[in-house]
């Protein structure tokens, strides 16, 4: 009936059975815009948000939400992650702060959903923690920046740079 991977042949929802893919090193890079007003990101940076850390909390929230992915997203294997990683950079042009994440590690199915996962949940993290100093912040941006591994290979956003971690990605943090 169709050539979708999630659905069968009688048209239901399916996890697709990935025991005969073999076990590749895959990785994959995301992130997500939050913009603000520029006296928010002053707070940010200069650590005087009332509810603490924003960035660190951002980090530790999108870690955690990496490794919970197939809990929130049906149809997601469980998956053993080698590393992730997510940093939080200020982004004055926006105003705002960039959240750019990775996930990585060797096995028979792509981390794409678990970078994603992790830079959506550092942003809400992010409008959690400054909510109260502006309610007007948006999450403007959630996307895929690279891929790597599996059967289809290489994919890269158009005009992204290929830096090796997400820590490469943009200098400096928040």
């Amino acid at each position: 009936m169709s050539d979708l991977t999630h659905i069968d042949e009688r048209g239901r929802a399916r996890m697709v059975d990935v025991g005969g893919k073999d076990e590749t090193e895959r990785r994959a890079r995301a992130e997500a815009l939050v913009r603000m007003a520029p006296e928010t990101l002053a707070l940010i940076q200069d650590e005087s948000v009332p509810k603490g850390d924003v960035v660190a909390a951002a980090r530790l929230a999108g870690i955690m939400a990496a490794k919970r992915t197939h809990e929130l997203i049906p149809l997601c294997h469980p998956l053993n992650l080698s590393t992730v990683e997510v940093e939080v950079h200020a982004a004055p042009e926006l105003p705002g702060l960039r959240v750019v994440t990775e996930a990585r590690l060797r096995g028979r199915t792509g981390v794409e959903m678990e970078a994603l996962v992790a830079a959506s949940v550092a942003a809400l993290t992010v409008y959690d923690m400054c909510k109260a100093v502006d309610r007007g912040m948006e999450i403007v941006a959630v996307r895929l920046l690279q891929k790597s591994g599996g059967r289809s290979g290489e994919w890269r956003r158009e005009g992204e740079a290929g830096g090796d971690t997400a820590a490469d990605e943009t200098k400096g943090t928040a």
